[in-house]
């Protein structure tokens, strides 16, 4: 499956850029450097070399070929980061956090063709993921992996059932950090990760069912239960559409610099 994303965009430049540098130097860099017998001038038989000026768009690729090649190979093989644009990871990720993602953590692919060559490791309950809207690729999500490929997941009265166990969660009080009000923070408990949740007293879950996780696929929902677009919506994610483990937030802007939250780990509880 070949995605037109930026990654795309990167190599199609990258591939601009170095195949002008190589044409330069195979082919008119020689016929701007070729040696000339001017003895007749000099009346000393001494050859030099002319050397003609390189055209404006040689030297800007070769000065931009370099950067967008260790760019293309960091974001394509290595880690990408990402901006959390809404609230539905909350209290674990706040609008304006910007992530990094672990692109090797379940296996290498080739960017663009999006095609894995090596296996590494498969998914976990509890891991924080991006991965690409199933019914639109364009665009990138982030989610928590709930149900793993043959789970039976079930969602009654904001309870949470995984293989007909219901999860159990532990009362924190009440939430008071940003982008969301009149919520409860809950720690959520699975045998693979504790991490944070946030529910609304009071207001009805309109998201239940119970599903069955297909093969090749992984059920995924947000932490902010109450406020989130997930799996109980639009189905589980294609193995193919992961990108990777979220791991980090590097940075965070939202009405200025949130200092405490760079280099914060993306994790559980333990």
């Amino acid at each position: 499956m070949m995605v037109f994303d930026f990654s795309f965009y990167l190599l199609i430049g990258t591939l601009i850029t170095g195949f002008i540098w190589a044409f330069d130097v195979w082919v008119l860099a020689p016929r701007r450097n070729k040696v000339h017998d001017i003895s007749d001038t000099l009346h000393s038989g001494v050859k030099i070399k002319r050397g003609g000026k390189e055209p404006v768009i040689v030297e800007y690729s070769k000065s931009f070929f370099p950067v967008l090649l260790i760019v293309f190979i960091l974001r394509g093989f290595i880690v990408e980061p990402f901006r959390i644009p809404s609230g539905s990871m909350l209290p674990s990720l706040f609008i304006g956090d910007f992530i990094l993602v672990n692109k090797f953590a379940y296996g290498i692919r080739l960017p663009v063709l999006n095609a894995k060559i090596i296996e590494t490791k498969d998914p976990q309950r509890g891991d924080v993921v991006v991965f690409r809207y199933p019914r639109d690729p364009s665009l990138d999500y982030i989610k928590r992996i709930i149900g793993l490929p043959g789970d039976h997941v079930a969602y009654y009265n904001k309870v949470l059932y995984v293989n007909g166990k219901p999860i159990k969660r532990k009362f924190e009080g009440q939430y008071e950090g940003p982008g969301q009000t009149h919520a409860n923070e809950y720690t959520e408990m699975m045998e693979e990760s504790n991490h944070a949740i946030l529910m609304q007293p009071g207001r009805p879950s309109s998201l239940e069912g119970e599903y069955i996780v297909p093969q090749g696929m992984y059920f995924v929902m947000g932490d902010n239960r109450d406020n989130s677009n997930d799996s109980r919506v639009w189905g589980p994610v294609p193995e193919r559409n992961l990108v990777g483990k979220a791991f980090m937030i590097w940075m965070h802007w939202s009405d200025g610099i949130k200092w405490d939250r760079i280099g914060e780990k993306i994790d559980d509880r333990g």
